[in-house]
Order: structure tokens, then C-alpha cells, then sequence
């Protein structure tokens, strides 16, 4: 089983699009995944909103209801490099969380918190981006793999505060959006679940996000960044973690006691063992 998230309608789409045989799972909590294959593997498909906080929540669901073998996020982001094309994709080689630091009278410093992917799953995106099948006949987008910057706000500007402190503190980061840092974190609480943050570029985060939406960029972006996805789940070789296991019925127990007469049932006292079915009458009478 390999989990999947996106952040918005549009990445889900676009991931969904891609899926087969789909059929709906509600998580216990009332999450709603969409479960099928893709690339002849079995997948679950889950959409987290945006924010970090709602990306571990959701990303913790999916690995406790499913145990995947691997999680991928598939999205959007914001360019901070100028040659960076519209369309491209990137493989997040390290994550930052860049709201994190300490604040008092004298200003802010930052405090940084990264994690790295999974070595196996970066380097099979790596082979995937140097084969260049992955996209199919025609144009095919450029493929990086460089820092993404993941915080709590959207991004577009290119002289903003929040711009200048990311260029100033996380300036290897080409890409920023909001929900990698969670997603990534979830990873590493739940024994390094295999995880990847594969975005598609769908604005430069400079001042025009609204044309380029207006453009429609933002599905481009998401279509090239689940195609990618979806190369990644044909050629996964992540040994599975196995399903976890249904939750038994707690076995129900009747005990009936009736008393005649002078007689009293003062204690009863017993023990089961195994996984048993028990049903036992207990029965104090006196004529």
C-alpha cells in the first residue's frame, strides 16, 4: 500500500485522475480517502488542506489505517529562482520548517528545523528524471531536486518580509508552499515511513500568483507533479510494511445470577482465556 496527499482539490484531482478501480474508505474519525491503484499498485488517496498542522494529522491517519509501505505528497508550490519555468517539477531532496525560531526584545532568530527524504525513494526520482520517460511523448518539464521551504503562509512577493527572511536564512530552498514540514515530520515520528514532497511549479511566488492561476498553472503544475507520482508508484520497490491488523470484537460476556428462596449469589469469581466467543450463565438457587 502507498499513501498519497495533496493539499487542494486540484492535486487530488489531478492524482485521482490517474487511479483506477477507486472506491471510498472513511477513516473511524471521518477522514475520507479515495483507495485504488495506480500504476497497478495499490494507493490511498487522501487531501489534507492547507497548513502543516492539517498535513501531520492527516498524514498520521493515513499511516495508522493503512501502514503504507511509503507516503508521497503531490502538489503545488511557489518558484524562488528565476530559472525556474512555470510547469517544472521538484523533488524536495530536504524540507524546511522555516517558521521556527525565537523571538524577544532584541528581534527574531531563526531556529532551523529540515529533514531529508528517503534516500531510496529520492534516488529512484533521480533515476526516473535522467531516463525522462516519466512524462511521456512531448514537452517534458525540467525535474530538480533542491530544498523546499514549508511554512504557514502563501507566498508571492519577491520583497516581502516573509521573502526576504527566506532568502536570508533557507537561501538554498527554490520552491515554498505549506505543508511538507508536516508531512515529513510525520514520516520521522512513525519509524521513518519511506516519504517524498514532490511539487509542481505553478507560480514564481513573485507578485502574479493570481495570473498565473488565472492561467490555469495551477493544473498543469499539479498534472506534471502527479505524473511523476505515478512513474514513482510503477517502479516502487519499498518492501511492504503490511496492513495492520482489523480490530477484534471484544468478546461480550453474560452473566445471569437468580436467587430463590433463602439463597444469596454473595461472589462470583472467574477467568477466560483466548480469543473466544463466551456466553456463561451463573446460576445460585435454593428451593
Amino acid at each position: 500500500m502507498l499513501a498519497i496527499l495533496t493539499a487542494m482539490e486540484v492535486e487530488r484531482a489531478a492524482v485521482r485522475a490517474r487511479m483506477s478501480g477507486v472506491r471510498r474508505h472513511r477513516h473511524r474519525a471521518g477522514t475520507v480517502f479515495e483507495v485504488g491503484e495506480l500504476s497497478g499498485r495499490e494507493v490511498a488517496l487522501g487531501m489534507v488542506g492547507k497548513g502543516n498542522a492539517g498535513a501531520a494529522a492527516v498524514a498520521e491517519r493515513a499511516v495508522a489505517e493503512f501502514s503504507p509501505s511509503a507516503m508521497l505528497f503531490a502538489g503545488v508550490a511557489g518558484g524562488l529562482r528565476d530559472w525556474l519555468r512555470l510547469g517544472d517539477v521538484v523533488v524536495a531532496r530536504k524540507v524546511h520548517a522555516f517558521h521556527s525560531g525565537y523571538s524577544d526584545d532584541t528581534g527574531f532568530r531563526n531556529r532551523p528545523q529540515a529533514w531529508e527524504p528517503s534516500h531510496r525513494l529520492l534516488e529512484l526520482a533521480r533515476a526516473l528524471a535522467r531516463e525522462g520517460s516519466w512524462a511521456g511523448a512531448g514537452h517534458r518539464p525540467e525535474v530538480h531536486f533542491e530544498p523546499i521551504a514549508a511554512g504557514e503562509v502563501v507566498v508571492d512577493g519577491r520583497t516581502s518580509g516573509i521573502a526576504r527572511y527566506l532568502h536570508d536564512n533557507y537561501n538554498d530552498a527554490v520552491a515554498v508552499e505549506m505543508e511538507s514540514a508536516g508531512f515529513a515530520l510525520t514520516s520521522h515520528l512513525n519509524d521513518d515511513v519511506p516519504a517524498l514532497t514532490v511539487r509542481g511549479i505553478s507560480d514564481r511566488a513573485d507578485g502574479a500568483k493570481d495570473a498565473a492561476d488565472g492561467a490555469d498553472w495551477q493544473a498543469v503544475a499539479a498534472g506534471n507533479a502527479a505524473d511523476f507520482v505515478r512513474a514513482l508508484a510503477a517502479e516502487l520497490d519499498v518492501p511492504d510494511r503490511g496492513r495492520p491488523a482489523e480490530r477484534a470484537d471484544v468478546p461480550v460476556l453474560h452473566n445471569t445470577n437468580v436467587a430463590k428462596g433463602n439463597a444469596r449469589v454473595g461472589q462470583q469469581i472467574g477467568a477466560v482465556h483466548g480469543d473466544l466467543n463466551v456466553a456463561s450463565q451463573n446460576r445460585g438457587e435454593h428451593a
